[in-house]
């Protein structure tokens, strides 16, 4: 009977185990994933990341101000990469999506492919870019007249957006993705 019992209680157990992953394998709906993303504003977050502010900032605030001001950046600019970290790994499920997904334009299927494929590596890439970056937040946060560039991640946040923006157009040429605010 006790035998019966944990059988039932394994095969239960593995038939919800499977189920969770096959949900989380199915490749969920663009419209769901387009939800997920956090526009981002560039321009502010260029802004955060000018050194040329930061040495403004240097030279005419005291050391006790300056420590304050660039430690208050540092948690905006640690907010912004959070938020290209999140938006490149739903960028990443909607370029694997697209792959997975068969077009209803099959003159398009190449491009698409190609173009989900790079959306995808660049996902990843920023995903990993954005890890470290905020590693050298915390750095700066500790020793903030020491500062470290960021630009690179707003540089592959641009030409992730600009990939996602392409894939949007080539799957539904009627509806735009935006990952950028303004």
């Amino acid at each position: 009977m006790i035998l019966v019992i944990l059988i039932v209680g394994a095969v239960a157990t593995l038939a919800a185990v499977g189920f969770a992953v096959s949900q989380a394998l199915r490749p969920a709906s663009k419209a769901a994933l387009e939800a997920q993303l956090e526009p981002i504003d560039v321009a502010a977050f260029r802004n955060l990341i000018d050194p040329a502010e930061d040495e403004y900032l240097r030279q005419h605030l005291s050391a006790a101000q300056f420590r304050l001001t660039q430690r208050a950046r540092l948690r905006a600019r640690a907010a912004y990469v959070l938020v290209a970290r999140r938006n490149a790994i739903v960028l990443n499920r909607m370029a694997q999506t697209a792959l997975a997904t068969s077009s209803a334009r099959p003159t398009n299927d190449a491009r698409i492919r190609e173009t989900a494929l790079r959306l995808g590596n660049d996902a990843r890439l920023l995903q990993h870019n954005a890890e470290f970056a905020l590693l050298r937040i915390i750095a700066d946060w500790v020793w903030p007249h020491r500062s470290t560039a960021t630009a690179g991640i707003l540089d592959r946040y641009e030409r992730l957006s600009d990939s996602a923006m392409l894939l949007g157009r080539l799957r539904n040429p009627g509806v735009a993705v935006r990952v950028t605010a303004g």
